[in-house]
Formats: structure tokens, C-alpha cells, sequence
């Protein structure tokens, strides 16, 4: 019986320290993963909080908080796992050369993929504008992670890969609330001008035709056979192509009436004759 005492404290006398050493440790370990596990999730929550406040895309709001939670919680395992004595320094390696090769393989879709974050957080353009970009325009069906969808005058869908669309010149014909039509026309040089500046200021007294700014009719040029006028107006965008179809079409009918002529396009050709 006293040999078994004297074993036992043999025993704890070289495994003691392990235990009070080990074990402090992975108390530390322990209450570090709990604690940073819990701010994480705090964390992902608050961010997914100020990007709805923002109005940021839902899409995006929920692949930013995932993917933010996914990166934080590995971070911290492999925290802990070095608070315990695990060598992580081969498994950072492995994780470096692994998402250094994807990035690689998959740099195109990459660039699509910080494309669609960048129009998703920036808003450049929205579902149902207008817009001109890479050589399309088209009405914005949907916007996705990695493209956009377009939709154009005679309902073609164009898939603009978004990494090209948020790197190169978009024009958003939607976003200001009015825009300025121009009709032009050319009429004889033996016409009077003001008298077709009233005819045309005649056509502008239009209910869709804002006063502010008020319209005005200005000549623009001068050309081989015309004096280039333009009739500029300011009207709600949603009336900006039916108010410049329809103007067009009343410039000529009025312009008729009025006994103001529109030329043909005309050459003037000099005939030498050889001696």
C-alpha cells in the first residue's frame, strides 16, 4: 500500500506540471475560441445591420456577411489551435499556395466577381434604368454577382460580364428625373429665321415641356445647303423619346404650313471643259 502512494506521487510529480501547464492552456484556448466565435457573430450582425440601413443589395448583404464570418472563424481556429501548441505555420503555407493557385485559375471570374460587388455597393446604375456600356445599350433586367443582364429596344438579352462593365464608361440615361431633347432641322437660307423660331417655340408649348429651363430655339450651323437649327427642350425622362418622335413629325408639318422650305441636301458641281 505504501508502494502504490509512492508511485502515485512519483506519478503526479511528473505529470502535474503537464497537466497545470496543458490545461491552463487549453482553458485559455477554450475561452478564446468562445469569446471570438461570439464577437464574430456580433460582428457579421452589426455589418449586416449598417449595409441594410445603406440599402445595399440583398444579394450582396448576405455573401459579404458570410463570407466575412467564414474568413474570421478560420482566422480563429487556427488562433487557437497555436494556443495550444498545434504548428500551424505548414497549414498557413498550404492555405496561401491554395488560394494563390484558384486565384489564378479563376482570375477572370474573380475580376467579374469584384465587378458585381463594386455596382451591387456603388449603384451606379439600378434594375430598370436605362443604360449605355461596353458598345450595348438596354434597359437593366437584373444585376448578379458576376454579370448583368440587358435588355434592348427590340427585347434581346446581352449578358455584360460585370468585371469589363464597372472597369469601363457607363451612361445612365435613368438616373437625373428630366432630360433635354434636341430636334434639329435645316431650313432655305432665303427663309426667315424668325419666323421659323416662332414655329418652332409654337410646337414647344407642349404640357410635357418643362418652363424651367425654357425652351429655346438656337442656330446651330451653317451648312452646304441649310441653316441648322435646333429646338431644345427639357422635359420628365419617361417623355423624352415620345416628345422627340413627336416633335420631329410636327417640325416638318409645320414648317410646311408655314411656307418655310427644307432643303435637299444639294452639290454644287463646276464643269471645266479641257482645251
Amino acid at each position: 500500500m505504501e508502494m502504490s502512494v509512492e508511485q502515485l506521487v512519483k506519478m503526479s510529480e511528473t505529470w502535474l506540471p503537464v497537466v497545470l501547464n496543458y490545461g491552463g492552456k487549453l482553458t485559455l484556448a477554450l475561452l478564446t475560441l468562445l469569446i471570438g466565435w461570439w464577437l464574430i457573430n456580433a460582428l457579421t450582425r452589426k455589418v449586416g445591420g449598417l449595409m441594410e440601413r445603406r440599402n445595399v443589395d440583398r444579394a450582396l448583404h448576405g455573401f459579404i456577411g458570410s463570407l466575412a464570418g467564414i474568413v474570421l472563424k478560420v482566422l480563429l481556429l487556427v488562433s487557437v489551435a497555436s494556443m495550444v501548441g498545434v504548428e500551424t505555420t505548414s497549414f498557413i503555407a498550404a492555405i496561401g499556395a491554395a488560394g494563390l493557385a484558384i486565384g489564378l485559375a479563376l482570375q477572370g471570374s474573380l475580376a467579374n466577381f469584384a465587378g458585381g460587388v463594386l455596382i451591387l455597393l456603388f449603384r451606379p446604375f439600378r434594375a430598370g434604368d436605362w443604360i449605355e456600356a461596353q458598345g450595348v445599350s438596354g434597359s437593366v433586367d437584373s444585376i448578379q454577382i458576376f454579370h448583368t443582364t440587358l435588355k434592348t429596344a427590340d427585347n434581346k438579352v446581352v449578358i455584360v460580364p460585370n468585371g469589363s462593365l464597372s472597369n469601363g464608361h457607363i451612361t445612365n440615361y435613368s438616373r437625373e428625373p428630366k432630360r433635354r431633347a434636341e430636334i434639329k432641322v435645316g431650313i432655305d437660307y432665303a427663309s426667315d429665321i424668325k419666323r421659323a423660331r416662332e414655329v418652332l417655340l409654337q410646337i414647344a408649348e407642349d404640357a410635357r415641356v418643362l418652363k424651367d429651363p425654357a425652351p429655346v430655339v438656337y442656330v446651330v450651323g451653317l451648312g452646304d445647303s441649310s441653316v441648322d437649327l435646333a429646338l431644345r427642350v427639357w422635359v420628365e425622362t419617361a417623355d423624352f423619346w415620345p416628345v422627340t418622335f413627336e416633335f420631329t413629325e410636327l417640325v416638318k408639318e409645320r414648317l410646311d404650313q408655314a411656307g418655310i422650305g427644307i432643303p435637299f441636301p444639294q452639290r454644287v458641281v463646276h464643269l471645266v471643259q479641257a482645251s
